[in-house]
């Protein structure tokens, strides 16, 4: 069981382009979000909600969203830059079986959160471990899960109706896939290389790395 856990977390990955489109069964779905509902969060709060976008119209909508701020960026780079991003797709939105929205709830537990008065961010980071659980999960049945993170929240509340003071956290495509990448793909385009552990540690106090 230690090694299947290991494996699970060496084989996760970002999809964009490995998305079959066909169905995920509903309680191979259920089993996902049951595990990310399972996520330790501050206070016991469990701050957050799931969204699930089938709906082709929406997808699709979102989709020229994403492309139009896609395009902001792109814009924002230098001429090498940019060539090395224009060969990166950033979202499966439409190919993917379906979309998970996973929103975030400051307000959820109440003004006396157990946990929270020092750091008002613990509902946050709750939040995102709980995608990590449905992500992991995910990998676990054989489907792959892309974040896409080139939207505005605004735009994103008012397509889905998700109160004002509700966060959109993440846009997750999920579905099947025909393969998982061995290597990511950021550093199989060339954007960045996986940084070496050794650097990430430090011992009592934080070295200099410079």
């Amino acid at each position: 069981m230690t090694a299947a856990l290991y494996d699970v977390i060496a084989r996760r990955r970002d999809v964009r382009a490995e998305f079959t489109g066909a169905a995920v069964a509903d309680d191979v779905l259920l089993r996902v979000l049951d595990a990310a509902h399972r996520a330790p969060s501050v206070g016991m709060t469990q701050p957050w909600d799931f969204v699930v976008v089938r709906d082709p119209a929406l997808r699709r909508t979102f989709r020229d969203h994403v492309t139009s701020e896609r395009e902001v960026f792109a814009a924002s780079l230098p001429e090498e830059r940019r060539a090395t991003f224009d060969r990166i797709k950033v979202e499966g939105i439409c190919e993917s079986s379906l979309g998970i929205v996973v929103t975030h709830s400051q307000a959820r537990g109440g003004t006396h959160v157990l946990g929270r008065h020092a750091i008002a961010d613990a509902g946050l980071y709750s939040t995102i471990l709980a995608i990590q659980n449905l992500w992991l999960a995910a990998t676990a049945e054989g489907l792959g899960v892309g974040w896409v993170s080139f939207y505005r929240e605004e735009f994103l509340q008012s397509l889905l109706g998700i109160p004002a003071d509700v966060r959109p956290v993440a846009w997750l495509c999920l579905g099947t896939v025909s393969h998982l990448e061995t290597v990511p793909d950021l550093e199989r385009h060339g954007w960045r290389s996986r940084r070496p552990l050794a650097e990430a540690i430090h011992h009592d106090t934080w070295r200099n790395h410079a």
